[in-house]
């Protein structure tokens, strides 16, 4: 004799709060940590420190600090629209993520370590486009996430300006 038993919703058990806080802290630490990483090896620029910046450039620490809010925010809009199954229903929005975490990795050694300003300029425009798909894509997907990611649109687009005054 077979019982079939269904559980309303409030009888079974409930899944534990633990997995969306584990995947959270992973979402934001992950792209945090890669980061502060990249900040460490990288982004030493005592050339920078030397110059006499006019006064619209931000000091190196508030470069480093806003880049490493960027990667916080970037990894929580991530996870907001992972959490909604996002990334199943439209897959290149994981590309266009992974690629402007790879884009911000990649502009720390190449502005400061190998002085090639122009490809950093490159690479930094390259990130705002990713960006952009990004807050278009997460804001279809979530729009928290949308517009969460439309503030580091905005610290890119700055410092796309402060790459460009090197190269000019």
């Amino acid at each position: 004799m077979t019982y079939n038993v269904t559980r309303t919703r409030s009888q079974k058990k409930p899944s534990t709060a633990g997995g969306g806080v584990r995947s959270l802290a992973t979402a934001i630490a992950v792209p945090v940590a890669l980061t502060l990483a990249d900040i460490m090896w990288y982004g030493g620029g005592q050339a920078y420190k030397d110059l006499d910046l006019p006064f619209w450039m931000p000091s190196l620490w508030v470069l480093h600090l806003t880049c490493l809010s960027t990667a916080f925010v970037m990894g929580l809009s991530a996870w907001l629209v992972w959490a909604e199954s996002g990334f199943h229903r439209t897959p290149s929005a994981i590309v266009m993520y992974l690629a402007q975490l790879g884009f911000s990795l990649a502009w720390n050694p190449i502005f400061f370590k190998m002085d090639a300003i122009r490809v950093a300029l490159a690479v930094n425009l390259a990130q705002m486009a990713t960006i952009f798909s990004c807050s278009h894509m997460f804001g279809r997907l979530n729009p928290i996430a949308g517009d969460l990611v439309k503030l580091c649109l905005v610290w890119t687009g700055y410092l796309t300006v402060v790459n460009l005054y090197f190269v000019l």
